[in-house]
């Protein structure tokens, strides 16, 4: 009884993740078509390239969200972290504390995933690996 409940509550669970995926994926795509619209129309969009880099960067993270939650593997939860860190340094160089914290913090996301993560289970779901 136990064991059915707990599969049972696994595949809402899923469901939900899909849901907001798609949800989040539709948000993402009008944001693009935003990003698009106002290239064209603002004739001073281009003078600041930080915030076109911050949009697009955000857009970017959003997607590699989606994908994580679509398909829930240790490899894409670490690419998720390397991209929006990334795009922390990318868009806050005005620190360099914070700059050599998050170069160290990716370095160490890409040492785990190489020397702790068993390649096996890179591709696997997280709720499949025991």
């Amino acid at each position: 009884m136990h064991h059915k409940f707990a599969a049972v509550i696994q595949k809402i669970l899923h469901v939900l993740e899909a849901i907001i995926a798609v949800l989040t994926l539709i948000v993402l795509v009008g944001m693009i078509g935003l990003e698009i619209y106002r290239m064209f129309t603002s004739p001073g969009y281009f003078t600041s390239l930080d915030n076109y880099l911050h949009n697009i960067l955000t857009i970017v993270v959003g997607l590699e969200f989606v994908r994580m939650l679509i398909d829930l593997t240790p490899a894409n939860t670490l690419e998720v972290l390397i991209v929006a860190i990334s795009r922390h340094v990318i868009l806050n160089h005005n620190n360099p504390l914070s700059n050599v914290a998050c170069v160290l913090c990716i370095a160490a996301l890409f040492a785990t995933r190489r020397f702790l993560i068993p390649k096996k289970e890179m591709k696997v779901e997280l709720s499949e690996v025991e």
